[in-house]
C-alpha cells in the first residue's frame, strides 16, 4: 500500500481540482480535509477517490496524536480565501497557525510540505512581483487575507522551512469548481453568469489616472495548469521555496470579458460600474508574475492562453453546468 497523501481544502477550489488531478496519476490512498459546513461545497467531492473526509480540527487532533506520519505529502489548500474577510483574529488562526502547525508536522516527520500562499501577498505591487527571498520581507499586503498569508511565509523564510517546503504564490487563478466560492467567485464565472441573464458584463471602474476603465491588468491562470505547477512540485520533489505560480503575461480586464464573450458566440457589451469605497483603497491594478524562479527551478511546460482557457471553462464547464 502507497504513503498516503493529506489534501487540506480539497472540496475548495484549487483542492478539488488537486485531487481529481491525483486521482489520475493512479493516487487513491488520500486523506482529504476541508470543512463541508452546511452549503453545496460537499458536492465537488463526487467522482473523487479518496480514503477519507476530515474536519480541520479532526485532521489535527488526529496528526496530535501521531498519526499520518507516515504521509508521502501534505499538500495544503486550506484557507480563508476572502479578500473582504474582516475578522482578522479568525484568519491568523485559519491562514497562519493552522499551516504553521502542519509545516511543522510535515518537518518533524520528513514530509514533503507544498502550500499555497497568494499573489495578494504583493499588495500593491510597489514593490514589484520578484518571487526572491530578499524581496519577501519587504511586501505590503493591503487586506487581512494577504497579511495572514505573508505572515506564514515570513515565518517559513525566518526558519529556513523555505530550504525543505514549497509554497506557491497563486495569482488570478479560474476555471472548473469554484462555483461554492460566492462572491469570491472569478469574473470568468461571473461575466459567464451576466451574460446568460444580461446580454453584458459588469466591470468597475477605473480610478487610476494611469488605467482607463475595463484596462486593469491581472496574471490570470486556468486551474490546470495552477494544479500542474503543483503536483511538479511533488514530482520534483528536491524543488523547494517560495514561487510565483502565473503565467506571467498580465492581461486587461477588457481581454478577459472580450474572451467570455467570444467563447459564448456574443457581441462584447461592457458596463463599467462605481467600485464600492471600502475597495477602492485596497484595490491592485497591475499584477502580473515574475516567473523566472519557477523557470530556473526546471518547470518548463507552457501556459494555457488566456482565450483558450476560457474557451475550454465555458464549453466544458460552465455550459453544461446550465444543461444540467
Amino acid at each position: 500500500m502507497s504513503k498516503p497523501i493529506i489534501v487540506t481544502g480539497a472540496a475548495g477550489f484549487i483542492g478539488r481540482n488537486l485531487v481529481a488531478s491525483l486521482n489520475s496519476r493512479g493516487h487513491h490512498e488520500l486523506i482529504l480535509a476541508d470543512s463541508l459546513g452546511k452549503d453545496d461545497k460537499w458536492r465537488n467531492l463526487r467522482g473523487l477517490r479518496y480514503e477519507d473526509i476530515l474536519s480541520p480540527a479532526a485532521l489535527m487532533e488526529r496528526i496530535e496524536r501521531g498519526q499520518f506520519a507516515d504521509a508521502e505529502a501534505i499538500l495544503h489548500m486550506g484557507a480563508c480565501s476572502s479578500t473582504t474577510e474582516s475578522d482578522a483574529d479568525y484568519l491568523l488562526e485559519n491562514n497562519y497557525r493552522y499551516t504553521r502547525r502542519l509545516c511543522e508536522f510535515s518537518l518533524k516527520h520528513n514530509i514533503r510540505f507544498i502550500y499555497a500562499s497568494s499573489a495578494a501577498t504583493y499588495g500593491d505591487g510597489s514593490q514589484g512581483y520578484s518571487d526572491d527571498d530578499a524581496a519577501t520581507a519587504r511586501l505590503l499586503p493591503l487586506n487581512m487575507y494577504g497579511y495572514s498569508k505573508h505572515m506564514f511565509d515570513l515565518w517559513a523564510l525566518k526558519v529556513g522551512a523555505l530550504s525543505c517546503i514549497a509554497g506557491l504564490k497563486y495569482f488570478n487563478v479560474f476555471g472548473p469548481y469554484e462555483d461554492h466560492k460566492g462572491d469570491m467567485k472569478s469574473v470568468v464565472a461571473k461575466s459567464y453568469r451576466q451574460i446568460r441573464e444580461q446580454g453584458k458584463v459588469r466591470l468597475f471602474k477605473s480610478y487610476s489616472a494611469q488605467y482607463a476603465d475595463g484596462e486593469q491588468m491581472r496574471d490570470f491562470i486556468y486551474v490546470r495548469d495552477a494544479v500542474e505547477v503543483t503536483l511538479w512540485f511533488l514530482e520534483k520533489g528536491s524543488a523547494s521555496g517560495l514561487f510565483n505560480c502565473g503565467t506571467g503575461r498580465a492581461r486587461t480586464w477588457k481581454d478577459l470579458a472580450a474572451a467570455v464573450f467570444r467563447a459564448m458566440n456574443r457581441p462584447v457589451e461592457i458596463e463599467f460600474i462605481e467600485m464600492p469605497e471600502t475597495l477602492r483603497r485596497k484595490y491592485q491594478y497591475f499584477t502580473e508574475a515574475n516567473m523566472q524562479k519557477l523557470r530556473a527551478a526546471g518547470y518548463t511546460r507552457p501556459f494555457t492562453s488566456l482565450e483558450d482557457a476560457v474557451q475550454d471553462y465555458v464549453a466544458d464547464y460552465l455550459s453544461r453546468q446550465e444543461e444540467a
